[in-house]
């Protein structure tokens, strides 16, 4: 009996380009997961992929972006609970799910978000993949919550940016987690205005909070995958050709390994 195959895709802005070349990677070797699970970026590209996107039609949506903003804080005026709604590639991403619901799926998909109400995780698996998707990317004070049934939803990466846990719970026996953030700890030259702050702040709790989550959870039956992404920002898509390429030779580099992991 094969060991069943999960695959939990971390948030990552823009970085989570590198999680496209992840799965063409797998691809190239007739892997394909049983379960998917993704936070802010890693679950729209979960969702899509999910759906019946190929890597390929994502990757086109993204290149035809690569010189605008994933951040654009002239698109609309400052709201109550968000400085701008401006996601390009999230937003055209997401419009390519339509209606689409969780039980319609070609893969079994659930994505994380980050109640405020209630200050805990939440696991979305019912409903419109779109809204849900929806909830999990929104970075708070930069993007507007997603109010759904009585929740007021975030960015899951606030609480957990890599959801392997929610991965095992749905069936998989092993799990391959990328995480494409796990740099952000490192130093930067400057912070310029109240946005850049905010986004520093959200690298800080990103990190930080992942590497609690591995102490307190341990890693067993769980492959990390962790692409080289110095130098990428994740709020622009400038840099989406490399974000790419270093998700697909770092998974490439350690295809035996995972081959290996998943008999």
């Amino acid at each position: 009996m094969s060991k069943k195959i999960g695959l939990a895709l971390g948030s990552g802005g823009a970085r989570g380009v590198a999680h496209l070349g992840v799965l063409k990677a797998l691809e190239e070797d007739g892997i394909r997961p049983d379960y998917i699970t993704g936070c802010s970026m890693g679950s729209v590209v979960g969702a899509g992929y999910s759906m019946g996107l190929t890597v390929e039609e994502m990757y086109g949506i993204v290149k035809k972006l690569k010189a605008v903003q994933l951040i654009d804080p002239t698109a609309l005026p400052i709201t109550r609970l968000a400085v701008t709604r401006g996601n390009k590639m999230r937003n055209l991403l997401v419009s390519k799910l339509g209606d689409t619901t969780f039980d319609e799926l070609k893969i079994p998909f659930k994505c994380v978000a980050s109640d405020l109400y209630s200050g805990r995780l939440v696991t979305l698996s019912e409903g419109k993949v779109a809204t849900a998707v929806a909830a999990s990317s929104s970075m708070p004070t930069v993007f507007p919550p997603v109010r759904t049934e009585g929740k007021l939803l975030i960015d899951g990466g606030v609480l957990c940016r890599v959801p392997t846990q929610q991965c095992k719970e749905m069936g998989a026996d092993v799990v391959i987690a990328v995480d494409v953030l796990d740099n952000t700890k490192e130093r930067v030259k400057k912070v310029n205005n109240i946005v850049s702050m905010v986004m520093r702040v959200f690298d800080m709790m990103d990190y930080n909070g992942s590497e609690m989550k591995k102490q307190l959870l341990g890693t067993e039956n769980e492959l990390w995958l962790v692409p080289e992404m110095k130098g990428l920002s994740q709020y622009a898509v400038k840099d989406a050709d490399r974000a790419y390429e270093e998700g697909y030779l770092t998974t490439r580099a350690r295809i035996q390994e995972i081959k290996d992991f998943i008999k």
